[in-house]
């Protein structure tokens, strides 16, 4: 009797334990499991505070010329918990976007020590740069006796990381070593613009590629001005911010005042590029969204005359207005380069359509957002024109091929031939 009842207490103590063991089991992996979520809710709710905004397009379209390696950077992301979920650190930027983080060492080799110059402004010098990878980037180092700290260099990369459209030259990464803050953006391979309008290296560009480059710029503006959380206002529109991509596709660049403005808003004193600069800013030091459209203006004017603001472009375009009332007419002030190889039409419409952007009243310009659908009705309209000429003067084309024309330079080389026309795959694809 004494012996079972000795069996049924270690029977019950062990049956005790056990149960404890159990218990204290069960809560470990009620807790595990009901820390999961939260961590998962926790960088859903941080992430939303970093909105990216993107069209359509953006989601189908290869944002640079070739893809990046990461064989050579360094992700802010650790053991696949991104490093914004403890906060910022020394070293490190939000990367909720994506940026990469370059070493300077690898930056330093893949420059040639920094010798490869191929841009130079009042934020920087800007060099070429060749990937362990075999992808070409833009490095810009910016000068050393700026003003931006730490913080103001990694509020920068947080802002221009969240830009992505196809339109605008995409920061992919940067470099926080050395004393050093380095931006590194999408390589591209035609260079800028304003080389191809003046330069005598470049073939001249047709007037229907003209069309398109200002559609291209128009686009990326509209995504600042309409897509981008908080909205961005560029405040340096030029041709040498315009840059070309290898398939001719234009994309806007150089943000240098635009971070400004987004990183301190107290800022008073005239910044940008005479010429470009909207009238209205000079005299009340308030820029607008209104702002780029004048400069956009300028450009078009600068895409139709082939002359830039320093070489007294507005001056001419106000004397042709006089004689055109904004409307047409506008043919004497067109490029000579082009050789008359232009749409009367197309051109008349383009004019006036800048010539509403320079209006003195900011209220009387049209937004990026009209500006865009203006200059998409005017190339949805050439295949319709090109069917009706084709119709109505086939017989006379066939017997009117002029020998003495064979010789013309022509303004579309084969350089300057646009992969991505208004009807592939890439336009599409925003529609």
């Amino acid at each position: 009797m004494k012996e079972r009842s000795s069996g049924l207490i270690i029977g019950i103590s062990i049956g005790v334990v056990i149960g404890a063991l159990l218990a204290v089991g069960g809560l470990l992996c009620f807790r595990f499991h009901r820390k999961r979520p939260q961590i998962g809710n926790s960088s859903s709710r941080r992430a939303a505070t970093i909105p990216i905004r993107a069209n359509g397009a953006d989601t189908c379209t290869i944002l640079s010329d070739s893809s990046m390696g990461t064989e050579s950077s360094r992700t802010s992301v650790q053991n696949g918990v991104p490093l914004w979920l403890g906060g910022l650190k020394k070293g490190h930027v939000v990367a909720a976007s994506g940026i990469l983080e370059y070493s300077y060492k690898d930056l330093q080799k893949a420059t040639y020590n920094f010798t490869s110059l191929i841009g130079q402004g009042a934020f920087g010098s800007v060099y070429k740069a060749q990937m362990t990878t075999g992808e070409a980037v833009a490095v810009k180092v910016l000068a050393t006796d700026s003003k931006q700290g730490e913080k103001e260099f990694q509020t920068e990369v947080m802002l221009l990381g969240r830009l992505h459209h196809r339109n605008l030259v995409n920061l992919v990464g940067y470099c926080a070593e050395k004393g050093q803050h380095m931006l590194i953006y999408v390589y591209m391979s035609k260079g800028s613009l304003a080389s191809h309008l003046y330069s005598e290296k470049h073939d001249v560009l047709s007037w229907d590629l003209r069309v398109q480059i200002a559609l291209d710029v128009a686009r990326g503006l509209e995504y600042l001005h309409d897509g981008a959380v908080p909205p961005v206002i560029h405040r340096d529109i030029k041709s040498s911010n315009i840059l070309l991509d290898q398939a001719m596709g234009a994309r806007v660049a150089d943000f240098g005042l635009s971070r400004e403005d987004m990183i301190n808003r107290n800022a008073s004193n005239i910044q940008g590029t005479f010429g470009y600069l909207d009238p209205e800013y000079i005299s009340t030091r308030t820029f607008t969204k209104k702002s780029d459209v004048y400069s956009f203006g300028v450009l078009l004017f600068e895409l139709i005359a082939g002359r830039n603001p320093q070489q007294g472009l507005m001056e001419y375009v106000e004397l042709a207005a006089m004689n055109t009332e904004g409307k047409v007419g506008w043919e004497e002030i067109v490029d000579s380069h082009l050789e008359g190889n232009f749409d009367e039409q197309e051109l008349n419409d383009v004019a006036a359509l800048a010539y509403k952007c320079v209006n003195r009243s900011p209220r009387k310009r049209p937004s990026m957002r009209d500006i865009v659908q203006a200059l998409s009705r005017i190339l949805m309209m050439r295949p319709n024109k090109k069917h009706h000429r084709r119709d109505s003067s086939v017989a006379a084309d066939e017997v009117a091929l002029n020998v003495d024309q064979l010789g013309r330079r022509s303004p579309m080389n084969g350089e300057h031939r646009r992969f991505e026309s208004f009807g592939s795959t890439a336009e599409s694809c925003e529609a």
